[in-house]
């Protein structure tokens, strides 16, 4: 096996047991190691650190599969990792899985690169690393144990690029899926498309936000759900016995699916519209034209992958933030969300803060979201901690500081 060294002092983060080693911290190893490739990590005395995937396309160098030098990445390796993934959401559901869950969160369950979600008995995996995709064979082979009707593989993710990895879809175990899985959430019907939908399907993550959004919404309200992909807020609002909802979605073929949705869940057009357009735009046709709203969802897409994207990013959600705001009618609630890695906490606060400033809004934070359970962060990898969430009312209006 070949050993690759740090550079003195940069082992400081592995022995906090990071998964994640950038490639400044790395001395140039004598021998290259192939793209994906298993290498003995050590310290620059050559002392043990880890076992990690060796990537020479990305900025992460190294991504770390264990730090047990008696370990062998192999089959047995990762039937074990996704064994024990699996075990720990049968504690988190106390030992009844819902029939959609995530599977496998990638580092937080030791497994860097490797994303799996169960849909009803199939497995969608994707491999965003050169070391998950070196180990297609074995993590189809793991998964198909709690997938048995199928593993079917998403690799088409933008993370693979930077990975110098093609984009991969296709079957890797048992039956073809088919082409649109059936599947129910808090008691609301869904089909996820997991050959054209986004991430592997659907937003999974989301499920207890979208139980959040039905228990407080109030009989006879209008809701307005912005980037409404499939109608899952949407859904959730008229189960919780809204009256109406506007989802805004620049989507055709998602909307599409989200009238579907809305028909096996017996709403009628009356009370579930959707409206393509871009959502920015359509928030500034409502505020000129003096619309209003009882309660709105934000859940926009990803708008920072990086640190250097961040500043951009934070304006972008201030906008979109302020234009809701000014929807709102009194006593009005805003469920906002930012699913960018590069957003902290703090930050996406200070930016709802700042649009409710510049809106007049009394805003009350009523509480904080995050992602579900099933992706649970570890606390050596808190870069798994990605979606932030706000639900507040406006408790009512003040002198506007500026236009």
């Amino acid at each position: 096996m070949i050993e690759v060294r740090l550079k003195p002092g940069k082992e400081r983060s592995v022995l906090r047991r990071h998964p994640w080693i950038f490639s400044g911290a790395v001395k140039q190893p004598s021998e290259l190691p192939a793209n994906g490739e298993t290498v003995r990590i050590a310290d620059s005395q050559g002392n043990f650190l880890a076992l990690g995937a060796w990537s020479g396309e990305s900025s992460i160098a190294l991504r770390v599969w264990t730090f047990d030098e008696n370990e062998s990445v192999d089959a047995t390796f990762f039937r074990r990792k996704i064994t024990a993934a699996f075990e720990l959401r049968k504690r988190i559901f106390n030992g009844a899985l819902p029939e959609a869950c995530r599977l496998v969160y990638a580092e937080s369950d030791g497994l860097p690169g490797v994303i799996a979600d169960l849909y009803a008995g199939y497995a969608v995996v994707q491999l965003s690393t050169a070391g998950a995709d070196r180990f297609r064979a074995e993590i189809a082979d793991a998964l198909s144990e709690f997938a048995p009707r199928g593993v079917y593989e998403r690799s088409d993710v933008d993370g693979r690029t930077r990975e110098g990895l093609p984009p991969v879809t296709g079957l890797l175990h048992g039956s073809e899926v088919p082409d649109k899985i059936d599947f129910t959430e808090n008691g609301i019907r869904f089909q996820c498309d997991v050959r054209h939908g986004h991430k592997t399907g659907f937003y999974l993550d989301q499920r207890v936000n979208r139980a959040v959004v039905a228990a407080e919404m109030l009989s006879g309200a209008e809701v307005l759900n912005c980037f409404s992909y499939t109608g899952g807020f949407g859904l959730a609002a008229l189960k919780g016995g809204t009256g109406s909802v506007v989802n805004v979605d620049s989507s055709e073929n998602a909307l599409a699916q989200a009238r579907i949705h809305a028909e096996l869940n017996g709403f009628s057009e009356t009370q579930f519209q959707t409206v393509c357009a871009d959502v920015f735009q359509y928030l500034r046709r409502c505020r000129d034209a003096a619309r209003s709203f009882d309660a709105i969802v934000l859940d926009p897409p990803k708008f920072a992958d990086t640190v250097a994207q961040r500043e951009k990013a934070a304006r972008g959600y201030k906008d979109l933030n302020l234009l809701a705001l000014k929807l709102l009618r009194p006593g009005g609630k805003l469920f906002t969300f930012s699913c960018s890695g590069a957003m902290d906490d703090d930050l996406f606060a200070k930016v709802v803060a700042s649009a409710a400033l510049d809106a007049g809004a009394d805003f009350r934070i009523v509480r904080k979201l995050a992602q579900g359970p099933d992706h649970a962060v570890s606390s050596a990898f808190p870069e798994g901690h990605y979606l932030k969430g706000i639900y507040g009312i406006l408790a009512g209006r003040q002198t506007s500081r500026r236009a």
